[in-house]
Formats: structure tokens, sequence, C-alpha cells
């Protein structure tokens, strides 16, 4: 195996202890840093290359978030590696009891395209956090921002226990068949499945993140203007490569009748008359891709935009009205700047919808009644959750990120990717002496050793107690 050598480089490094020491973590992150500070101009370059990310979009998504991840992890480290002591019993209660917060060893990140930077930077931050040694996979459909990846990031860090493979789908599969102590994976639901038969041969834990159509239910009480603007902000950043981005919109007739010209008003606001010619505004990171899009144009009826142009791989801010359920754009992740409207006839009829499919990344709920609101929260399941906006949730860095079922497995960012790289050690330390505490359990047994066993280990339920 062509990777062999590299995993077991890299092994080496973790058993010697390097990574372990807080000072060691912290050099690292620091190191983190320093590369998004001196790299910014040629990330924001590269992502525009890429897929014509704005500016403003980029330094958001791809370096202040980035930031913010790794400053929240160095302002709370020291408290995160401590041994968390927990409660005891009788017998124990002049005994150590604690978990310990151990790296899990070797692990591989395998990243995306749609945010090249921020979706393999933010799982690398926890994973040094936690003391591992780490391989990092960037995609090669984002070959600008995978190439300054490549060449920049050793420069940075410690390349006995950091490095950075390139390659497609073959090189992913040969660097699938190492041993790896932990795998975390962002892309799609058929690709996850991929990788997680991969670490199955290893009984190697797995993190998931994947996508899904993410719904967004729109109700007949709100402010149609403030909708239209955070959807359509949240739909079309990115030019809608976002995996939390909503992906089709469930409302009434009459809803979906008055969101249509504040949706356009919006989408003029935010884009000009053409959005071709707005700075503001992406474009398909491939021509494969673009095919895709441009083939769900078909579905319903173009209520808004609709223009394409394959040499650009410019798809146009696009609204659709009266969608089937039946339709091909409901049956996939759209991953583009369309958004479908499917007519529902109330928010019973929405929440049905919604449950009965594979359970989404996120769910939104757009309505001035906060009972409303709070009725989608509870009847539905989804990774996140976001009412009366889209895509907010993921800046919360004490937020879990993750998803559930199809749209996937674990979760992470802040205290939460700690974690995920960390093995939760229970230990228990006891003392010497004392040997006469232990005479209980030993045999031969006896009714009396039962009873004194029983008194020192039980756990009783706490009396209930009623407020008036």
């Amino acid at each position: 195996n062509p990777y062999a050598g590299l995993v077991s480089h890299l092994r080496a490094s973790w058993l010697s202890g390097k990574t372990r020491p807080l000072e060691y973590r912290v050099a690292q992150l620091e190191a983190l840093g320093r590369f998004l500070d001196d790299k910014k101009e040629e990330i924001l370059e590269a992502t525009e290359l890429d897929m014509g990310k704005p500016s403003f979009e980029a330094f958001f998504s791809e370096i202040l978030l980035c930031k913010n991840e790794l400053n929240v992890t160095l302002n709370n480290l020291c408290h995160w590696m401590k041994d968390e002591h927990v409660d005891k019993n009788l017998v124990m209660q002049l005994d150590s009891a604690f978990i310990r917060k151990d790296p899990y060893g070797v692990v591989l990140i395998i990243a995306p395209w749609n945010y090249p930077i921020h979706l393999f930077l933010v799982p690398l931050i926890g994973a040094i956090a936690a003391g591992n040694c780490a391989i990092i996979k960037p995609s090669e459909i984002s070959k600008n921002t995978e190439r300054l990846v490549a060449e920049t990031l050793s420069c940075y860090l410690d390349n006995d226990c950091f490095a950075v493979v390139t390659g497609g789908v073959p090189e992913t599969t040969r660097l699938l068949e190492n041993k790896f102590d932990y795998i975390f994976f962002t892309g799609s639901p058929p690709v996850g499945r991929i990788v997680m038969t991969a670490a199955a041969k290893h009984l190697t834990p797995v993190t998931l993140e994947l996508g899904g159509k993410n719904p967004c239910y729109v109700s007949d009480t709100c402010d149609v203007t403030n909708v239209a603007r955070r959807v359509a902000w949240g739909r079309f950043f990115n030019a809608g490569q976002t995996c939390i981005a909503p992906d089709y919109l469930l409302c009434t007739v009459e809803m979906q009748d008055k969101l249509m010209p504040a949706l356009r008003e919006a989408i003029t606001e935010f884009f000009g008359p053409n959005p071709r010619e707005s700075p503001d505004f992406g474009r398909i990171v491939s021509d494969k891709q673009f095919r895709r899009i441009r083939a769900l144009l078909c579905s319903g009826r173009v209520a808004l935009g609709g223009q394409t142009d394959e040499a650009e791989r410019y798809i146009a801010p696009t609204v659709l009205a009266d969608v089937l359920p039946s339709d091909p754009i409901m049956q996939e992740e759209i991953f583009g700047p369309i958004l479908p409207i499917v007519v529902i006839a109330d928010m019973d009829e929405a929440i049905d919808f919604i449950n009965a499919r594979p359970r989404p990344l996120a769910i939104y709920a757009f309505s001035c009644d906060s009972k409303i609101v709070n009725q989608v929260l509870e009847r539905t399941s989804s990774g996140g959750f976001c009412g009366n906006d889209t895509l907010m949730h993921v800046t919360l860095t004490s937020l879990p990120f993750g998803g559930i079922g199809n749209s996937g497995l674990g979760k992470y960012h802040g205290k939460f990717t700690f974690d995920t790289f960390s093995h939760h050690r229970g230990c228990l330390h006891r003392n010497m002496g004392l040997e006469t505490l232990n005479t209980p359990r030993y045999p031969p047994y006896t009714q009396q050793k039962l009873g004194l066993l029983t008194t020192t280990f039980e756990v009783k339920r706490r009396g209930t107690c009623t407020l008036l």
C-alpha cells in the first residue's frame, strides 16, 4: 500500500508521546492560526478560482469561523484536557475515579470541496487539541485550494505528526485500506457508506458529516419580507453549495403567492438585476455538477431566474413554483442555487411531509408565532434546527453540529470537536490497603455479606417532591 509507510511513521510519532503535552498542542494550534493569517489572500484567491466564491463569503466561512474555532479551543484547552472526577459509592470514597481524555492515535480527515478550508481545518483543530496525529485528505475537485493546502500546510505543522495526501477516488480508496484509529468524513451519503464499510474492516470509529434535503416550513403568520431575505441568503450563499442550505420550502399556496415578489425583491437587492454580473454571486464548482443541477430545472415551473451559462458554470438564483414531491428536484440534494416550493395545506401536512423522508441535516421553520416554530421542532427530527433564520446555528461554537440517520453520524464544533477526537477513558485508582472493605465481595458468600454489599453499592432513587 502506497500510504502504509506514512501511516506507520505517524503512528510511531504518536506512540512516542510527542503530541500529548499541552504545550505541543498549543504550539501546533497557534501554527494553524499563522497559516490562516499568512495565507489569507491566497485562500481567497484559490476559492475564487475554484468556484467564484465572493471574497466576503470566503473570508466569513473559510477564515473568520475557523479563527473562532481556533480561539475557543486555545482559550479552553487546558480545562478540557483535565481529568473529570466522578461520583463514587461508599466503598470507594478514599479512591480516585475519573475520566481521562485520551487521544485516539492516528486519525484521517477527508474533506469536501464546497468549503475546502473550513471543513478540513475545523476537524483538524479538534484532532490536534485532543493530542492525535492526523492525515488530511482535501478534495481534488477544488483543485486550487487542494494545491494551496498540499504545498503550504507542511510549512506550519510538525511533519512527523501531520501530513496532507492528495488525489482522487483511487488514492482515497488505497488510503482507506490502512488502519486508522478514527476517521472523520464530510461528503455525500453514498460515499459515507463506502467510508464506513472501509472503517468496519478495522473496527475504526467514524464521524460522518453528510447532507440531505433540508426542509424549510413557512407558516402563514410571518413577516414575508424578512423570510424572503433570510431564505434567499441561506439558499444562494456559496451559490447554493452548502450542506445546510434550505433545500426546499413548504408553504400554502397563498404564502407561495406572497413570497414570489418578496423573493424577487431580495434577489435583486442582493445581486442586482443581473446576478451574472454580481461580484457577490458564485459559480458551480465543476462541469459535472453544473450539468447535474441544470437538469433539475425541469421540475415545477421557473418562477424566478432559470438562466444558465455552461462556459461560466453559471446558474442564476432560481425559484421553482408548484413543485411536486415526485419531481426530479425532490429526489436528491440540490447543492446549487435553486429553491423549489412545495405547496402544502397546513403545518400538520408539512410535518408529515418532513417525517415521511430521511432525517435531514437541518430543519428551518418561520413564523411570528413561537408556538408554531416549537411545534415543528418537537414533532420532527434532524441534525440541527433553526427557527426564523437559515444557516446561523452553525456559527455558534457552543452548539453541536452533525447529522442523524441519513444525514450523518457524530458531532463537532467547539468542545464537541475535542470530545469527538478524544477517547473518554473510565479510570479507577484504588487504595492498596484497607482490605477489610473488600471482604464482603469475596467467597465464601453469605447472606450477611450480600447485605453489606447491598448497603455499600446500592444506588437509591431520590424521593420526588411537588412544588406547591
